[in-house]
């Protein structure tokens, strides 16, 4: 089967995070969707038909099952990696990493959670990290690379990051005076951007249509209504 024809297959990279978490679930809620495989670091107790999840070592990854779509939720902070190095592990060479592969395997679409903000030249290292693999992944022509840049992720995490839960109080109370070109800052629900993810991957990239494009937070959740 080529990767233009049939179910759209997809792989998720992030898989147990907040919005990778919520990705799978819509991708599975999709009757008339196809295989979902999760390459993961340890294998979780979700089961369903359609859900392959592959336990993977991101240092030794050689190859990756055979798909049209990527969706990339994958990341970490600053405090959890504990230094630079570790990352930019995280969140740029593994994902770079995935892309390649997927890329040689015949993944026509990546989909990939970025960051407001994100570009090769931020002064702040988390939001230059975000941009130099945005630019690392145009590189790699596929067919179609959907970048959402949303600002804080609103949802219950399964760890504690207390700085983060500031900004989304700061954000959510502000969020009725960001207008104009401040609105890509207001706080989202994890659960939009996942569906957004999972609209994206609707239908195979179509003839013509722009290859790259980057999506802020009303795109985002204009991109979210496609998916119940």
């Amino acid at each position: 089967m080529s990767a233009s024809t049939g179910p759209r297959r997809a792989i998720v990279l992030g898989a147990s995070g907040l919005v990778g978490a919520r990705a799978v679930t819509h991708l599975l809620d999709d009757a008339q969707g196809g295989e979902v495989t999760c390459l993961v670091r340890r294998a979780s107790d979700r089961a369903h038909p359609r859900l392959h999840e592959r336990v993977v070592d991101f240092d030794e990854l050689e190859s990756v099952p055979d798909a049209t779509d990527v969706l990339c939720a994958i990341g970490t902070t600053m405090k959890k990696a504990g230094s630079r190095e570790a990352f930019r592990r995280v969140d740029y060479e593994i994902p770079l990493r995935v892309a390649e592969l997927a890329r040689e395997a015949g993944a026509t679409r990546f989909v990939l959670v970025s960051s407001v903000g994100a570009s090769a030249s931020a002064g702040s290292f988390y939001l230059r990290t975000k941009g130099e693999l945005e630019e690392a992944l145009a590189r790699l022509a596929f067919d179609e690379l959907v970048v959402l840049r949303p600002s804080f992720l609103a949802g219950d995490r399964a760890d504690s990051r207390p700085a983060e839960a500031v900004g989304i109080a700061f954000a959510k109370a502000v969020g009725g005076l960001m207008v104009g070109g401040l609105r890509k800052y207001r706080a989202i629900s994890a659960d939009v951007v996942a569906r957004a993810m999972v609209a994206a991957c609707a239908a195979p990239p179509s003839a013509g249509a722009p290859r790259v494009r980057v999506l802020e937070h009303d795109a985002i959740v204009e991109l979210a209504r496609r998916v119940a």
